[in-house]
């Protein structure tokens, strides 16, 4: 099942198209992170001012590599020794839409483990939005059967997989790498 789901999800990002998917933390809304009309889409479904950037999943350090113009070895050991699923937010991204970056040019990028997530990445080759199923300022829902109705209906595929567990789920660990190689924890 999870290889149909992959499948399906996959044909909808590549033609442009946003999903409600399950990820290694919160349920997220994602859409191919280098498609602009895609991205604004996210943030209108969010209510999100585009100025405030959103999180992207990649799959492994090549893809850190093809996205990001420098990666200081700290961020490769914060990612190495991270317990639990952690965001780093990066200086110097690239080759991602225009309108997903912050004003400084940074990205909060992420490595998930999440076995549908990862085969979602590699069948598109492409790096995936990955925004909290809310409307942006709102607290993030634990599981799936906390996302309402009218949320489900504002994307264009709603993965199912995952929808019946019972445990809620937290958000990533957000760490800020600064140009001069200081982290600063913004979430633990």
């Amino acid at each position: 099942m999870i290889d149909t789901e992959v499948q399906i999800a996959a044909e909808v990002i590549l033609s442009g198209g946003s999903i409600l998917y399950p990820t290694d933390t919160i349920w997220g809304i994602g859409c191919d992170a280098t498609n602009r009309e895609s991205v604004q889409n996210i943030y209108q479904i969010k209510q999100r001012d585009d100025r405030k950037s959103m999180l992207v999943l990649l799959d492994g350090h090549t893809m850190l590599e093809e996205y990001l113009s420098i990666i200081p070895p700290i961020a490769l050991d914060v990612i190495n020794k991270a317990e639990r699923p952690t965001t780093i937010i990066y200086p110097g991204a690239r080759n991602l839409a225009n309108n997903l970056l912050g004003p400084d040019g940074s990205i909060g990028l992420r490595l998930p483990s999440d076995p549908f997530c990862k085969t979602l990445i590699r069948t598109t080759g492409l790096p995936i939005v990955s925004a909290s199923a809310t409307v942006s300022g709102k607290q993030s829902p634990g599981t799936f059967h906390q996302i309402p109705t009218s949320r489900q209906n504002q994307v264009d595929y709603v993965v199912n997989w995952r929808q019946n567990e019972t445990k809620a789920s937290i958000p990533s660990v957000i760490i800020k790498l600064e140009k001069d190689g200081t982290l600063t924890t913004l979430r633990s």
